[in-house]
């Protein structure tokens, strides 16, 4: 397996840099207006993104993208808008240690959704999987 390909390298890095995510978040928010911390962590965001693309010159002219492109990936940053102000707010109003394990809920839910609008197929260990996250998160929130 070539690791610098491997999808599981990229989301394992994802997951860490989540929890980096939450914890720098915690403190960021701390006194802040959460929309505008939203907002901030969006400009950066921004600013790393575009000076990866620029380092490994791929840029694109966005008149050649695909409509359903376009289409899917303005929802996309609207749902993960949406997600951010949520996560943040939620941030401000409770413990880290709680919020972040609430917000991997995600997980389960993405699994319904990929099972209902993609089409993939359900396999025992991500039912399994998608359970347990449930059930942790269940533990997590009433405990």
């Amino acid at each position: 397996m070539n690791l610098r390909e491997s999808w599981l390298l990229f989301a394992l890095g994802s997951a860490f840099f989540a929890a980096l995510t939450a914890l720098f978040g915690k403190i960021g928010v701390a006194g802040i207006n959460s929309n505008l911390a939203t907002f901030i962590r969006t400009i950066v965001i921004l600013m790393v993104t575009a000076g990866i693309l620029s380092l490994r010159g791929e840029w694109a002219k966005p008149s050649g993208l695909p409509w359903h492109s376009w289409v899917f990936l303005v929802l996309s940053g609207v749902a993960t808008g949406l997600s951010w102000l949520c996560y943040y707010r939620a941030l401000q109003l409770g413990p880290v240690s709680k919020v972040a394990p609430i917000d991997k809920l995600s997980v389960a839910f993405v699994i319904v959704l990929s099972l209902l609008f993609l089409g993939e197929q359900a396999s025992w260990p991500v039912l399994v999987g998608g359970g347990l996250i449930l059930a942790g998160a269940l533990v997590i929130a009433m405990f």
